[in-house]
């Protein structure tokens, strides 16, 4: 279903023009028809004869888990794949008339479905799979130990993270590299965020392989924004590339030429500019490192904020040079005339080319 989707996406890049706007839109319709039916098609194949034996599992295994803040926000996304899987069986089961347009109608009214599956069913199909039974951790005796030498490797600067995930139980695991002398590392877990107060050691291992296996597995990561799929995007507004922009600047005669450059890299709204969409991707990427809830996190989000305040001012005062530029009303002086590249005319056919100079050797110095 991914690979459906992203040929989907190479196809539909070729009936838009250079600024992301659909131009061939019969063409653009046609090639979603084309997903729908693939993606219908595979659905019935691959899916369909185990989305319920599949969603029965996932929910007995969910039942199993230790409460968490995540377990009822996965309970719900497994009644919307319900819900979507039986609206996608119904259709399978009526099929309306071959290449028809109420076979493209229906194809095109289930495809939210088939998106919420290609999306979700990760998480259904991990949590039916939860076979895994993590080691023992450390006692309390050693536990206590074994933060305390990891506690100091950290204040030496020889507590090296490697990675970190979400167990079922909610909980935050770290791998990390504790160099105990100049020569040898212990691979260490962590339980708890590595840069706030109150983390532990629970596990530690001869290498990171032995780590996995012994530690509780990853949980799928949370998103963002809810409401957002990348199988289901809005049609992408139209933006001009910034180089598109710079080449205006460069090829520009008059101070209007360029204002209008600078305008166009402000440009706030629907159609907004590379300086503005600079300061969205700065704020989404803040709200994100925010979301971590971890403190790096809310560092890296404070510091995006700031630069977000310091790139509004910025645009702000682009806009206010293109104005200013805008009432130049000016030309550059024609004493800055073009210079075409110099083109070497070609020998006419039948001729000969001339001779090359004879070589000449330098004369040999003699000590």
């Amino acid at each position: 279903m991914a690979v459906i989707n992203r040929e989907t996406e190479t196809a539909l890049d070729t009936v838009r023009d250079r600024y992301g706007r659909t131009i061939h839109h019969d063409a653009a319709a046609a090639t979603r028809a084309r997903r729908n039916q693939a993606a219908v098609e595979t659905y019935a194949t691959h899916l369909a004869p185990y989305g319920d034996r599949l969603l029965e599992a996932a929910r007995r295994a969910l039942d199993e888990l230790p409460p968490a803040r995540h377990t009822t926000a996965w309970r719900d996304l497994l009644d919307s794949l319900a819900a979507s899987h039986a609206e996608i069986v119904r259709v399978l089961n009526r099929p309306a008339a071959p290449s028809s347009a109420a076979e493209r109608e229906q194809h095109s009214a289930v495809w939210l479905h088939l998106a919420i599956w290609t999306e979700y069913s990760s998480i259904a199909v991990h949590l039916a799979d939860q076979h895994h039974q993590p080691e023992p951790e450390l006692t309390d005796e050693e536990r206590q130990m074994w933060t305390e030498m990891a506690h100091a490797a950290q204040a030496r600067g020889e507590l090296d993270l490697i990675e970190s995930w979400y167990a079922a139980d909610g909980r935050r695991i770290t791998l990390a590299d504790l160099v105990e002398d100049d020569t040898s590392t212990t691979v260490v877990a962590l339980a708890g965020d590595p840069d706030a107060p109150g983390w532990e050691v629970i596990g530690h291992y001869a290498h990171e392989y032995a780590a996995g296996q012994a530690l509780p597995r990853p949980v799928p990561p949370g998103v963002l924004r809810p409401d957002v799929s990348r199988f289901n995007r809005p049609e992408p507004a139209p933006e001009r590339p910034l180089q598109e922009l710079l080449r205006d600047v460069v090829e520009g005669r008059a101070a209007g030429d360029v204002s209008e450059a600078l305008f166009s890299a402000t440009q706030q709204g629907y159609d907004a500019g590379p300086m503005v969409r600079l300061q969205e991707l700065l704020h989404t990427a803040g709200v994100f490192a925010s979301a971590l809830e971890s403190v790096q996190g809310r560092q890296v989000a404070a510091r995006l904020d700031a630069l977000g305040r310091q790139l509004d001012f910025l645009t702000r005062e682009v806009r206010s040079a293109a104005e200013d530029l805008e009432a130049t009303v000016a030309v550059l002086p024609p004493h800055r005339a073009p210079k075409p590249p110099a083109i070497r005319p070609r020998p006419a056919l039948n001729t000969t080319p001339p001779a090359p100079p004879p070589r000449t050797t330098a004369p040999v110095r003699r000590a």
